[in-house]
């Protein structure tokens, strides 16, 4: 970034709705089978894209979630008006009959740019299951292809639990196959029916984070909620022998093979790797819900405010709970301490979800951080590494 990210943020996810006609096994919201007569109106919503807008240049970037965004009608009206506004509006669909060519074609017109697909599996067996439907995860190739066609940038939303780490590979030849702009790859985090599952341990995300950096030249990587990416990032920087300096474990092995007989013969080109973009929760980031709360992320449920009662804008720069986010001496444990702190500062969700304190150390994160009084290392140093 190139803003201060206590001014404004960087991005900002509105749940437009929580109505969602799947039943995914790790959804942070229990989503509805019927929109909520207490969401924010076409009116409300209009507003927040105007506060959204009145941060000037640099403006957020605006992502419409749910639950299933198209379940709203007034979804292209909203597109429109965020679009008029200057701000770069993304949608997050699920993969339902709602989402159609038509519907696609006309929301790119009102000015959408880009959207997001959920593949949590390298087949149908492994994606059905987790979405709760059967069929979807053809429907979601189906989907992904009828994205590029109309001429969005394609994302690719991934949640990586003990269960699916192995498929990794396997959804990592699929999202080049199907021409993939980010691969975003969520890290477990044990809130809403995410309770369920088995998130990875800290040494596991460590070997999966590295082996995500090892394919950061196919596709740009995006690691949510394990801000600790961009520590790996720099510390690799540089290294000339990284097996050496980061000894490869079992389940890193394991990924790093499957990937080579995966990619054996149909080598994708490489590219200059993405630099982890530097925000956190709070930090950069905050998340809207469909009544008009506000939450440093949607997967950290402490509401700071409702954009019913106060701007957005002011919201973000005075809620005490956002400051002290950005504040990362002030936490607990290893985090407040760790010499990457103001680059990392650990994912703030998954301190919250263990422990009940979102300033707590992150159980998330392997790394011992040095001992004795630690300089932070300054923000153009972080920009610098790629990743």
């Amino acid at each position: 970034m190139h803003h201060d990210a206590g001014e404004r943020p960087f991005i900002v996810i509105w749940e437009v709705t929580r109505a969602c006609q799947l039943v995914c096994t790790h959804c942070r919201a229990d989503a509805i089978r019927t929109r909520n007569p207490f969401e924010l109106s076409t009116e409300q919503g209009r507003k927040l894209l105007d506060d959204l807008a009145s941060f000037g240049t640099p403006r957020p970037l605006v992502v419409l979630t749910g639950g299933d965004p198209f379940e709203r009608p007034d979804l292209p009206e909203l597109v429109a008006h965020g679009t008029s506004l200057g701000l770069s509006m993304a949608l997050s669909p699920s993969v339902t009959p709602r989402l159609t060519r038509k519907v696609l074609a006309r929301l790119h017109e009102a000015g959408a740019k880009a959207v997001s697909l959920s593949l949590d599996g390298a087949s149908a067996a492994t994606h059905d299951a987790f979405r709760g439907v059967d069929g979807v995860f053809d429907d979601t190739m189906v989907a992904a292809r009828m994205v590029r066609d109309v001429g969005y940038r394609l994302q690719i939303n991934t949640t990586v639990t003990r269960d699916t780490v192995h498929e990794l590979p396997g959804i990592l030849r699929t999202v080049l196959d199907l021409g993939t702009t980010l691969w975003s790859v969520f890290f477990l985090v044990p809130t809403g029916r995410g309770k369920l599952l088995d998130a990875l341990t800290a040494a596991e995300e460590e070997e999966v984070l590295h082996w995500l950096h090892d394919v950061s030249d196919l596709v740009a990587i995006k690691a949510t909620e394990a801000p600790h990416y961009r520590r790996i990032a720099l510390q690799r920087a540089g290294v000339a022998d990284l097996d050496s300096v980061f000894p490869v474990g079992p389940l890193r092995a394991a990924l790093r093979e499957a990937t080579e007989g995966l990619l054996t013969g149909n080598e994708p080109r490489r590219r200059m790797p993405r630099p982890p973009i530097d925000v956190n929760s709070g930090r950069g980031f905050a998340f809207v819900d469909h009544v008009g709360k506000v939450y440093p992320s949607g997967f950290l449920p402490v509401a700071v405010g409702s954009v019913r009662d106060t701007p957005f804008p002011e919201i973000y720069r005075e809620a005490r709970l956002l400051q002290e986010l950005r504040t990362p001496d002030s936490f607990g444990g290893r985090c407040g301490r760790c010499e990457f702190r103001t680059v990392c500062g650990g994912s703030r969700s998954h301190a919250y979800a263990v422990s009940g304190d979102p300033l707590a150390e992150d159980p998330s994160c392997a790394y011992q951080p040095a001992t004795g009084a630690i300089p932070a290392p300054s923000q153009n140093a972080a920009a610098t590494p790629a990743a």
